[in-house]
């Protein structure tokens, strides 16, 4: 379906200028003037793993989004339109999200990317989103390469990978462990890990981490393991993902116990802590939303319910929680927007979104280089494999 009127410039930038200067594109108006159009559904398009290696974790938070989409247009939508998400799965890997991608901005039927997931994905996709002013919006990511300054039409939610390792640390000095490890994996994300963590253990004055890092690989978790292991340690904090998490904790668990592990919430998937077994339980692991379990809060009460009506299977999860709330703050943005809206109005209101509380998760949008959620809490790997609080 054509619904006309989206102009989108060449790319001829670099990648630098384009991310400088999203600010100052033109961005073009969603839909014709025809009444068909206008009561039209809303269509948005998403690239995410749903096979693969992280397919689990794709399919999770695509999940968690359908069951809000589902909830909001049972409900007749925004302003009476509802709202179309497609879905192409990509496999986490890089040259089929670019095709996805692709396929979406030629589109100019689809207003706008929603929770495209992955780090490597998100870095190549960056420059030819950016410059074409489609909103992409809630990018699966708490690397900083996602949170560039003035690309206005980027909205992140999720708390970043910094937030979560300072979270980790503070928790630590809180309880008066002094004896602390470093195992990070040898990439961009676990050196983003590193830092932050380093960064806050300066200004908590806590003494200097033992610090050793991983391969992708995991070729070196042993000897990583093995360093740690004989440290005299109290805490070890995790800036691993992958292999490289499995291999590491079970090297360390069969050289050592008693040593309490903290890691980060791309960790703590269920497919990760069902392969660890018995090596997960006492596990402690940071959280960027809330305890899908926990009724208390409003907000999972409304996840809860909106996962049962959606006719879903699976087991509720952290990650299926975080699709719903990013589906929930896409829709209130959207409802901001007005009738008939334009991709500069919906980006005008992510940013008009200020200390907005969805029931016990707030959302305070400031500016492009933050997220605009900070909600970062520990949770602990109990013996059945359960997060308990």
């Amino acid at each position: 379906m054509t619904t006309g009127g989206i102009h989108l410039p060449k790319p001829a930038l670099r990648r630098r200028t384009l991310l400088s200067s999203a600010i100052a594109l033109p961005l073009a108006h969603w839909g014709s003037r025809s009444a068909l159009a206008q009561e039209g559904p809303i269509r948005i398009g998403q690239s995410t793993a749903l096979t693969g290696p992280l397919g689990d974790l794709g399919s999770a938070m695509h999940q968690g989004a359908k069951a809000a989409f589902a909830g909001i247009n049972a409900k007749g939508g925004v302003h009476g339109r509802s709202i179309e998400l497609t879905t192409l799965d990509d496999a986490y890997e890089v040259p089929k999200a670019l095709a996805n991608v692709d396929r979406f901005l030629a589109d100019p039927g689809n207003f706008a990317l929603f929770n495209c997931m992955g780090t490597p994905m998100i870095d190549a996709m960056l420059p030819k989103v950016v410059e074409s002013g489609v909103p992409f919006f809630a990018p699966f990511t708490g690397a900083q390469l996602s949170r560039t300054k003035n690309a206005r039409s980027v909205f992140n939610i999720r708390a970043s990978y910094a937030d979560e390792a300072e979270k980790l640390v503070q928790h630590l000095s809180t309880i008066g462990i002094q004896r602390i490890g470093i195992v990070y994996q040898n990439n961009s994300f676990g050196k983003e890990v590193f830092s932050a963590a380093e960064q806050s253990m300066g200004k908590l004055k806590l003494p200097a981490a033992v610090t050793v890092t991983v391969e992708n690989n995991a070729s070196d978790a042993g000897a990583a393991a093995a360093k740690l292991a004989g440290a005299d340690l109290e805490a070890i904090v995790i800036g691993l993902a992958g292999k490289p998490t499995l291999e590491f904790v079970k090297a360390f668990r069969a050289l050592k116990r008693g040593v309490t592990l903290y890691a980060l919430s791309v960790m703590g998937t269920p497919a990760t802590v069902k392969a660890l077994g018995a090596d997960a339980t006492g596990m402690a692991i940071s959280q960027v939303v809330p305890l899908p379990s926990n009724v208390v809060m409003p907000v999972v009460r409304d996840f809860q319910a909106a996962w049962k009506a959606s006719g879903a299977t699976a087991e509720p999860s952290h990650l299926a929680l975080e699709g719903y709330l990013n589906a929930r703050v896409f829709a209130e943005a959207l409802q901001r927007a007005g009738r008939n809206p334009t991709r500069t109005a919906f980006i005008d209101a992510t940013w008009n979104l200020k200390k907005w509380d969805l029931g016990g998760f707030e959302i305070n949008a400031s500016t492009p280089d933050r997220n605009a959620s900070r909600f970062v809490e520990l949770t602990l790997i109990g013996r059945d494999g359960r997060f308990l609080r």
